[in-house]
């Protein structure tokens, strides 16, 4: 049975994983169950991520950007995504 999303086997594997999750709602409750699944997630996370420190560094650098890193301008960033867009729908008008 291959388990790859959007295969039969991904889809009775997430249905049980969901069946499970309903039935620990229903008999410990759902703020028990949300800590329990919080707990998984911070488990597979600290499983998982092998440089921890760089992991965070890296984050913190995408969320909070360096001083001397300019802002992004969005108009002139959608007029260049518009720019490219059109460009390449005329290529393809001329092949």
């Amino acid at each position: 049975m291959k388990i790859e999303k959007g295969t039969p086997g991904f889809g009775i594997i997430l249905g049980l994983i969901l069946a499970g999750l309903g039935a620990l709602v229903m008999i410990i409750g759902f703020w028990k169950t949300l800590v329990l699944a919080l707990l998984f997630a911070v488990g597979f996370f600290f499983g998982s991520v092998e440089n921890k420190s760089s992991f965070f560094k890296d984050t913190a650098n995408r969320i909070i950007p360096a001083k001397d890193t300019k802002p992004i301008d969005i108009k002139q960033e959608i007029a260049k995504e518009q720019e490219q867009y059109a460009t390449t729908i005329q290529k393809e008008n001329e092949e």
